[in-house]
């Protein structure tokens, strides 16, 4: 067989595709779980012409087309999440710098102290995926992480106690960052926006967010789509050490 320009042009956007729809499928994990669904009802469809199964055959022939509708409507907040998060995340060039021993100590202290006081707080600690989309559009700081800083940030009725912290290195970039807000149906519907916001951006990229809880003053962290409440400080001091590997 000839191997043509046609052929080669014709392989190389299949690839391309099949590339750009892993790359989708795999960035949420809702999404991932009802395409691998999708994928077992095509096989299942194969195996029924495979064996003129009629009846089987004339069922998998409608309701894979249905349930790809079903699938867009249902995940459409997912959808608009990943899209969003493809179309702005980009990865941070060169040796990523982590908080020094300094830093983290000073975001827990605030940590601790917010909960002690039951003061909501929301700090976000970047790492490969960078989180410029969300600083640019609120306050730029550019100050070195202290407990006092943070705690300032975060009291009640001050400028800036909306949104979240932003820390990238030994900085806090910014105060007053908005992330969308997680769809997780899993996720309890009492638990406030702050909560939604910190697993929405851990879904996202590969960050940490120590979110308190105005509530009951709980520290939880929130990463890789997963949130997980802080039994004391030596937990949360843990997490961190962990993540600023």
């Amino acid at each position: 067989m000839k191997i043509t320009w046609q052929m080669v042009l014709d392989f190389y956007i299949i690839f391309i595709l099949v590339l750009l729809i892993l790359k989708f499928v795999l960035h949420n994990k809702r999404i991932l779980s009802m395409f691998m669904f999708y994928l077992g009802i095509l096989v299942l469809t194969a195996i029924a012409k495979l064996l003129n199964l009629e009846v089987s055959d004339t069922f998998f022939k409608i309701f894979p087309m249905g349930f790809f509708i079903f699938m867009v409507v249902v995940a459409a907040p997912d959808i608009r999440l990943t899209l969003e998060s493809l179309w702005k995340e980009t990865v941070k060039s060169g040796v990523v710098q982590m908080s020094s021993e300094k830093t983290k100590n000073e975001i827990i202290k605030a940590a601790m102290a917010l909960s002690k006081e039951s003061i909501g707080g929301l700090i976000t600690i970047e790492k490969h995926n960078t989180l410029d989309q969300y600083s640019q559009r609120a306050i730029q700081l550019n100050s070195d992480v202290s407990r006092e800083l943070l705690i300032n940030i975060f009291t009640p009725n001050t400028p800036l106690h909306d949104g979240a912290v932003i820390i990238r290195g030994d900085k806090i970039v910014c105060a007053g960052a908005y992330f969308i807000l997680s769809s997780n149906e899993n996720f309890d519907k009492t638990t406030g926006s702050r909560h939604r916001a910190a697993l929405g951006i851990s879904e996202i990229t590969d960050s940490l967010t120590v979110v308190v809880s105005e509530e009951t003053g709980s520290i939880s962290i929130a990463i890789n789509g997963v949130m997980t409440k802080m039994k004391d400080e030596n937990a949360l001091n843990e997490y961190l050490s962990l993540f600023m590997k």
